[in-house]
C-alpha cells in the first residue's frame, strides 16, 4: 500500500439538513481549504438512482484583528444546485447575444 505523505485532512461541522450537528473529516486541497461544495450520495431503499445530498462551504468565523477566515463549515444546500463548472470572467452566462454587431456592417 501506499503511503499517504503529505494529505492533510481537516474536521468540518456541517449545518443544517440530515448532516446536521455533525462533524467529517475532509481532505484539503492544495490550497490547505477544503472543497467548495461536497456531495454525499445516499443510496435509495428501493434500489433506485442515489439521492446526493449538497453541501456548500461558508467561512466558520474571522479574525477579530484581520478579518481572515478562520475555519470552514459546510451548510446544506436544499436545491443542490450546479455550481461545479468553473466560471471565466470573459464567458457569457446564459449562452445568449449581447446585442452588440460583431463586425463593420452589424
Amino acid at each position: 500500500m501506499a503511503e499517504t505523505e503529505g494529505v492533510k485532512s481537516q474536521d468540518t461541522p456541517f449545518e443544517g439538513g440530515p448532516m446536521d450537528g455533525r462533524v467529517l473529516p475532509v481532505l484539503l486541497g492544495m490550497t490547505g481549504h477544503p472543497p467548495k461544495t461536497y456531495r454525499i450520495p445516499v443510496p435509495d431503499a428501493a434500489g433506485g438512482p442515489p439521492t446526493v445530498l449538497v453541501y456548500r462551504r461558508v467561512p466558520r468565523a474571522y479574525g477579530r484583528r484581520t478579518g481572515v477566515v478562520r475555519g470552514w463549515k459546510y451548510r446544506y444546500d436544499p436545491e443542490g444546485r450546479g455550481g461545479g463548472r468553473l466560471r471565466w470572467p470573459w464567458t457569457k452566462g446564459d449562452g445568449t447575444p449581447s446585442g452588440k454587431p460583431d463586425g463593420p456592417t452589424g
